[in-house]
């Protein structure tokens, strides 16, 4: 049995999977960690995870850890050392807000299940493909290499995941197709994928730049932050608190929930209407400049959250892309779940809703790296 865990730094997900019967699967999630009237640390947590599993300690054979950030040195995912909980720790300073979190998960867990093999799967490994003219930013070659700042890009274990689904939904081979997949929820991300390997994403050297998102504001001019420093008296903790937590859909209309902004949006509000259509316009600019990136695109994909469950985004999003053989069909768009289309018979380009999963997606690369010693691509 394989458990997945997802840690962060007041919460652990979990799944335990079955790899003979992956569909068959007990989860959860253990929240309000070392806060009040909550579990005291993350020991605790994954402890207490254990006791309330369908089965004994002795019955779990791996663990695998999801890690946001793996920077250049983490391409595949790898069994857990000391020399790689290290590396994984010089890394807390390109994703202060997510690493810690899963360190302190993978101490617990081999803490708790010693001689358990511990696989970390990294979220960045997937965007390794990209080639060197998009990973590069245009600024001081030499500052660049001395602080590691290039595009990494994220969400690679929900991609890779649902670029593999939407192959075995169009009944062709993942080599043959070109796929552009948006990953939209809270955090929000397109990705280009060219035969099964990333070539373009919009998150960048963090998971702030790209799409608007619930609470954080995507691309912005750089020089932005520079002038709030200047005019409005604004530290670096500020702006960082700013454009992490108080812009987005948060930032247009005060709600970051996409529900609440279609609710507002359906009554009238002006705010939730603005909010709404700078969202969607993000993206359809993202769909159209990840076609001229890709040259040929066999389908559009959403996924996540928002992607999975809001019709309203899908159609708008895509709205006036016709020119790029790109249609929504209006009942298939507002029915039915599970992997679809959504498109009409026919249509030049296939638009599809993939549901996400990224904890199978972690077991399948802790099943590889065990038994195969390679990671699934």
């Amino acid at each position: 049995m394989i458990l997945v865990l997802n840690s962060g730094s007041s919460s652990v997900k979990y799944r335990l999977i079955d790899p003979a019967r992956p569909a068959e699967h007990r989860g959860g999630k253990v929240e309000r960690i070392g806060e009040a009237g909550g579990i005291n640390d993350h020991p605790a947590a994954v402890n207490q995870i254990l006791d309330e599993l369908p089965v004994d300690r002795g019955d779990v054979t791996a663990v695998g850890h999801r890690v946001v950030h793996g920077g250049d040195r983490f391409t595949s995912p790898v069994v857990i050392d000391d020399n790689v909980i290290d590396s994984i720790e010089t890394l807390v300073a390109l994703a202060p807000l997510h690493n810690p979190g899963s360190l302190a998960g993978i101490r617990a867990a081999r803490a708790a299940l010693p001689g358990v093999p511990q696989v970390a799967a990294f979220d960045t490994a997937f965007h390794a493909t990209i080639p060197e003219a998009a990973t590069t930013y245009a600024i001081d070659r030499e500052l660049a290499n001395r602080w590691g700042i290039r595009r990494y890009g994220f969400h690679g274990l929900s991609y890779r995941y649902v670029a593999g689904r939407t192959a075995e939904l169009l009944g062709a081979p993942l080599g043959t197709l070109n796929l552009i997949v948006l990953h939209l929820g809270n955090g929000a991300s397109a990705a280009a994928i060219e035969g099964g390997r990333s070539v373009e994403t919009s998150m960048g050297f963090t998971p702030l730049e790209g799409l608007v998102m619930g609470t954080r504001s995507g691309d912005l001019d750089p020089a932005v932050p520079l002038f709030l420093q200047r005019v409005a008296g604004l530290d670096p903790a500020g702006l960082d608190e700013l454009l992490e937590h108080h812009s987005g859909l948060a930032g247009l209309c005060g709600d970051n929930d996409i529900r609440d902004v279609l609710r507002r949006r359906a009554d009238g509000d002006p705010a939730a209407v603005l909010a709404f259509d700078v969202y969607c316009h993000r993206i359809r600019k993202y769909v159209g400049a990840y076609f001229a990136v890709l040259g040929r695109v066999d389908a559009v994909v959403f996924t996540a959250g928002v992607g999975e469950r809001t019709p309203e985004v899908r159609a708008a999003s895509l709205d006036r892309l016709t020119g790029l053989g790109l249609v929504v069909d209006a009942t298939r768009n507002e029915a039915g779940d599970g992997a679809r289309r959504i498109s009409p018979d026919g249509a030049p380009v296939a638009v599809c809703v993939v549901p996400t999963d990224e904890e199978s997606a972690i077991a399948q690369d802790v099943q590889s790296v065990l038994v195969n010693g390679a990671a699934p691509r």
